[in-house]
């Protein structure tokens, strides 16, 4: 289930291109801040509530020296109402490669429906998001606190070829998940944010930040997750985040997994 739950967050090192004086004056916090603020729930209108994409996957695993892609379609709500800490994250991955599979949370239960298999992994979302920094589903509902859950630098190089900003994630507790991340910020909502600071600042089309991430585990793992086509504020309703179990499915549960 955690190598499952590994794959849902990853970052992608890209080439750097060379930029002009005007780029410079762009701080570290500045990045950080575009990333938090839309999820921090202080400014209803420049928060993100909830976002869809599509996406490509490349998982690397050490030990084989393999790789393997996949592609499919993501749906995510962000629920902040319950405290402060925020609620239990709605989620919904669709892979179409390279195999079919589902994996889907309504916020209290996460389900991982393998059609191959003809078999449906069944648990209770609260135990796989006890700690935000070494989770990445609860990391997703934490993006409004993410330079306290991780320690934050510049990557090197630390912008790609289209002059996004690329980051160096680290947990600040002991992580059996993620040993660090590395994290692409689209320029254009670090442009938005800094705009905004400022008495004349107009925001344009509400953007979400992340464009992707990479995750690499302790054991030299490694899992790339790319976005596009990404579109916020769409007002996913709850009920599109529950899971219709197919009839004649096999059902299990972790706890009934050996060596789980």
């Amino acid at each position: 289930m955690s190598r499952i739950l590994a794959l849902l967050l990853t970052a992608l090192l890209l080439p750097m291109s060379v930029w002009g004086a005007s780029e410079e004056s762009i701080s570290l916090s500045d990045v950080v801040s575009a990333l938090e603020t839309p999820f921090k729930g202080t400014d209803p209108a420049a928060a993100i509530y909830d976002f869809e994409a599509d996406f490509f996957q490349e998982s690397r695993i050490a030990s084989l020296d393999r790789a393997q892609r996949g592609r499919g379609s993501v749906w995510f709500k962000f629920n902040r109402t319950v405290s402060r800490e925020g609620s239990n994250p709605m989620f919904r991955w669709e892979y179409r490669q390279p195999t079919m599979q589902e994996i889907v949370c309504d916020g209290e239960t996460l389900w991982v429906y393998l059609p191959e298999n003809n078999q449906v992994i069944q648990s209770d979302i609260s135990s796989v998001t006890g700690r935000a920094a070494e989770n990445p589903v609860t990391f997703l509902t934490g993006l409004g606190n993410l330079s306290r859950d991780f320690s934050i630098r510049w990557a090197s190089p630390n912008r790609d070829a289209e002059g996004n900003f690329v980051l160096e994630l680290q947990p600040r507790r002991v992580s059996q998940l993620v040993s660090s991340m590395r994290m692409v910020v689209d320029k254009d909502v670090v442009s938005d944010q800094r705009n905004l600071s400022g008495a004349s600042g107009v925001r344009h089309e509400q953007l979400f930040p992340i464009l992707s991430t990479t995750v690499h585990d302790p054991n030299g793992n490694s899992t790339v997750i790319e976005f596009s086509g990404i579109r916020v504020n769409r007002g996913l309703s709850d009920s599109f985040f529950n899971f219709i179990l197919p009839a004649d499915v096999e059902v299990v549960r972790p706890e009934d997994m050996p060596g789980f």
